[in-house]
């Protein structure tokens, strides 16, 4: 596994350098279509901002197909709804091909719509040698409980889950979510983890570090051959 840090001064500056690395690693890459699997949160937000600016670094998004590393179970008009972010922040505004945006159908019964939002990545998704769809990028956050997509630490056999989806449970709200599994965040050509906040910088340490619980927390299982942290300086700590 090739794993980097990039620390930032605060979350504005670490989404406008997130958003300069992409731009660069979209040109870099030789490929009609590129997939990448979004994540909700505030960094996000802050990215998605910025990916709608018409002064922002131009990318070819009509070659980006959009999907998510996990969404809430509920309509696309609830503000908890990831998509409903991400339309009204950047697909909308940026004139995003909707063809090309794969949304979780959260409105959907669960188990149903995770028999079919596996089927929707198999059918845009390349697919590995070992038959897992690989996604060109999966952005994820972290929790303070150490979760990420949603995968919590009271489920993480869904880190070695042969499905591509499975349907989690949100352990204080009992909210249900669609989540990618951990074998198919792995196999993921790149993995970035957005992360700010001091909030989360104990956990962060033990995860970076492999000490104290980091076993217990579901972000320290992701092992993909690629994977950056991004961080701003409240989460990276230097006193740990």
């Amino acid at each position: 596994m090739n794993r980097t840090l990039k620390t930032f001064p605060d979350p504005a500056t670490l989404a406008a350098g997130f958003a300069d690395d992409f731009a660069a690693w979209t040109q870099s890459l030789d490929q009609p279509t590129i997939t990448v699997a979004l994540s909700g949160g505030s960094t996000p937000k802050i990215l998605f901002q910025r990916w709608a600016d018409p002064d922002a670094d131009k990318i070819d998004w009509s070659r980006i197909h959009f999907f998510w590393g996990d969404e809430r179970c509920v309509p696309p008009t609830d503000p908890e709804s990831n998509y409903g972010v991400a339309d009204e922040l950047f697909f909308s505004p940026a004139k995003i091909p909707r063809e090309n945006i794969h949304r979780v159908h959260g409105e959907a019964a669960p188990a149903e719509e995770r028999v079919r939002y596996e089927q929707q990545i198999r059918k845009i998704v390349a697919q590995a040698d070992n038959g897992l769809p690989q996604f060109d990028l999966v952005l994820l956050g972290m929790g303070d409980d150490g979760h990420t997509a949603s995968i919590f630490p009271h489920e993480s056999e869904f880190l070695n889950s042969s499905r591509i989806c499975e349907v989690a449970t949100h352990p204080q709200s009992q909210q249900q979510r669609i989540t990618l599994t951990g074998p198919v965040i792995n196999q993921a050509k790149k993995v970035v983890f957005l992360i700010t906040g001091a909030g989360k910088a104990n956990v962060l340490g033990e995860v970076l570090g492999k000490r104290g619980d980091f076993e217990s927390y579901p972000a320290s299982h992701i092992d993909a051959d690629d994977v950056c942290f991004y961080l701003d300086e409240a989460a990276n700590r230097q006193d740990r």
